[in-house]
């Protein structure tokens, strides 16, 4: 069920319009997470009604569609207010979610690390805990002692309680989530590798290109909201400089903000990148309100000031419009001079993407180095082998004597060593 406004004023005021793209993104959802979809209806109004948002008249509709088609449940394309859910429930006898419950129900079933549970059910429970109220009389008990005190304290107080030192708890570990990544990537900014983060609209592409890449074996699939749980690889660029690739989740129209304060920590992979490439689905015919909403999204999260580069994905499905489409696509993200058109799929445009990123990255010069070290510092070899080029060692005694090109920043890391040696 969705609903557009007749005015632009109406869509100022009370939030963006529906769209017949926006259900078929809706059903997407709702197949997604493993619905028969029966029925749509899209209601053009002039205001929401505020007691049910769509009108008695529209709900006694409703309620003879439901029967009809033996429907289980009617998912709106808009966050329904406590109320609402509560009027529509009685009207159209029938159960009554929206699209934030639905966007919660996928993320509930698709994440499998702990710290995606717990981003996960952070969400359920910011969204549940405003919709406890208007379970009646059955929710409360009879308190005790002599005389008539009357009810005692209700279960709405006790399950509100409860909810909020879930909260609380899930916060604090979300927060020891945030300390362990702050300190795993200032561990990886010793070493001179940049961090590139994969961003777009879910079902971009995003965890293929990955795979294409890094040559990793992430899940990819058409479903929505596939890859929740965040996945780091190395990626070795054309130039020999080794990177790291961050898959992160997938953005979408109307993301509910609970869940973008709960994925704070998994975010925040894309705050501190060093390059965001942002993915976009160049065959669908919302390509460019899909780009404009990330792009809102990453400047929303404290991305705004990380370079980027447009990789129009699904070049092979995009047909003879292609180039048009990247002009457009390119102009209209003021990001034409970093733009490239690929098929994550095929392989095609790839090698000018790695290209791309090699001139987008900030170069970290390289610089000869010798090196005495003891035999034993096994550790401090094995970084100028990975990181750099190692030109001649020679041993004497104990020690041996390395000669190697190694970046600048493993030589101020191995400076800091041997200082704190």
């Amino acid at each position: 069920m969705g609903l557009e406004w007749k005015s632009r004023a109406a869509s100022a005021r009370w939030g963006p319009a529906g769209s017949e793209e926006s259900l078929d993104e809706l059903a997407e959802l709702a197949v997604s997470a493993g619905a028969v979809v029966v029925e749509r209806v899209l209601q053009s109004r002039e205001s929401p009604e505020a007691a049910t948002l769509i009108g008695p008249g529209k709900a006694d509709q409703l309620r003879a569609t439901v029967a009809a088609g033996a429907a289980e449940v009617v998912i709106f394309d808009r966050e329904l207010t406590p109320t609402q859910q509560r009027n529509l429930e009685k009207s159209i006898q029938s159960r009554v979610i929206d699209r934030t419950q639905l966007i919660l129900d996928i993320f509930a079933a698709r994440a499998r690390t702990r710290e995606g549970r717990l981003q996960v059910e952070l969400a359920q429970l910011s969204y549940l805990l405003p919709r406890l109220a208007g379970r009646g009389a059955a929710m409360s008990r009879l308190g005790g002692g002599i005389g008539t005190r009357g009810p005692g304290e209700t279960q709405l107080e006790t399950d509100r309680r409860r909810i909020a030192r879930r909260i609380q708890r899930i916060e604090q570990d979300l927060e020891g989530v945030r300390a362990g990544r702050a300190v795993n990537r200032s561990r990886r900014s010793a070493v001179p590798l940049a961090t590139l983060a994969l961003a777009g609209y879910t079902n971009a592409g995003k965890s293929t290109l990955f795979n294409r890449l890094t040559q990793a074996r992430v899940q990819a699939d058409a479903r929505l909201f596939a890859t929740l749980d965040p996945t780091i690889r190395p990626l070795l660029l054309p130039s020999r400089r080794r990177v790291l690739v961050s898959d992160t989740v997938g953005f979408i129209r109307n993301l509910p903000t609970t869940l973008v304060k709960a994925f704070r920590a998994t975010l925040e992979e894309i705050q501190e990148a060093a390059l965001v490439l942002h993915v976009v689905d160049m065959a669908s015919p919302a390509a460019m309100e899909q780009a404009a909403h990330v792009g809102e999204v990453l400047d929303e999260i404290g991305a705004a000031r990380v370079p980027r580069i447009l990789v129009l994905n699904k070049l092979d499905r995009a047909g003879a419009g292609a180039e048009a489409m990247e002009r457009r696509l390119a102009a209209a993200s003021g990001q034409s001079a970093h733009a490239v058109a690929i098929s994550a799929l095929t392989g095609e445009g790839l090698s000018r993407l790695l290209d791309m990123i090699d001139t987008a990255l900030p170069v970290d010069p390289t610089m000869t180095v010798t090196l005495r070290l003891p035999v034993a510092d096994g550790a401090t070899l094995a970084l100028l082998h990975e990181f750099g080029r190692v030109i001649r060692t020679r041993y004497s005694g104990s020690h041996c004597v390395v000669d190697a090109e190694i970046p600048e920043s493993l030589e101020r890391r191995l400076q800091r060593a041997r200082k704190a040696r």
